[in-house]
């Protein structure tokens, strides 16, 4: 981790991988991450149209994306791709991100890993997935969930036909309220919206629903200020971030 004599004057300094066309990771994470940390982000780039070739390049060259933050003083990097993790597997993700980890000298985390912690963190074994990806992603995204021992009690999302993933860029909060409201909720301990460019912020601030409601943007950000403030209980950090009076609504 960075000298403290070497951190910038605005808060501890967040790196976050974003896939080359999401317009939705940065204004989360600054609302969600408020003006106590400096975020900074690094674009994956991919010239393939194939939507599965991009998501595994993005997680194959994320070591040069961290790359391009050369000498900033990084006290972690967020990987902002939730398919990526679908499709290579939580154990070459883990094996790849803790080999990241070491080379750059600052944890690398991705956005999968981090809602898997804040599962763990709430006690929650079931959960409802609102999954606005493909068919085959989504199964993806099933297999990923299941085999981490989580029972998927219900899922809604985006017609099969819709191929390429960059898709869920293109939806609103009331698109994402409308798949929100079609989701079964019954015996579920959780809600995910997974995927880091569904707008998910106004949503969650919005539901009405008993159970905690998670994105992954929400996560990620919770994770990477849980590295940067060990001091702090993980467990107190997330209920302070899912509570009604959560700073970043106000920012919202």
């Amino acid at each position: 981790m960075p000298d403290a004599v070497h951190q910038s004057e605005y808060g501890p300094v967040l790196g976050v991988a974003v896939p080359q066309a999401n317009t939705t990771v940065e204004p989360e994470m600054q609302t969600l991450l408020g003006a106590r940390h400096t975020l900074l982000t690094a674009r994956m780039v991919c010239r393939s149209v194939d939507s599965r070739e991009r998501l595994l390049d993005y997680f194959e060259t994320l070591g040069a994306t961290a790359a391009q933050f050369d000498v900033a003083p990084l006290q972690a990097l967020g990987f902002a791709c939730t398919g990526s993790s679908y499709l290579v597997g939580a154990g070459r993700e883990a094996e790849r991100l803790a080999l990241l980890t070491a080379t750059c000298g600052y944890p690398v985390l991705s956005a999968a890993q981090a809602i898997l912690q804040a599962l763990q963190t709430l006690g929650a074994r079931r959960i409802a997935l609102l999954s606005p990806y493909p068919g085959w992603l989504s199964e993806a995204g099933l297999a990923y969930w299941k085999a981490a021992g989580l029972t998927v009690t219900a899922k809604a999302g985006l017609p099969s036909v819709l191929l390429d993933t960059r898709n869920i860029y293109k939806l609103t909060t009331p698109a994402v309220q409308s798949l929100l409201a079609a989701l079964d909720t019954t015996g579920c301990d959780a809600v995910l919206m997974s995927g880091t460019g569904m707008p998910s912020l106004r949503s969650m601030a919005a539901h009405s629903l008993p159970m905690p409601v998670l994105s992954s943007n929400l996560c990620l950000a919770w994770a990477m200020q849980c590295a940067v403030q060990p001091d702090r209980s993980a467990t107190t950090q997330l209920h302070d971030m899912l509570a009604p009076n959560a700073d970043w609504r106000g920012r919202l």
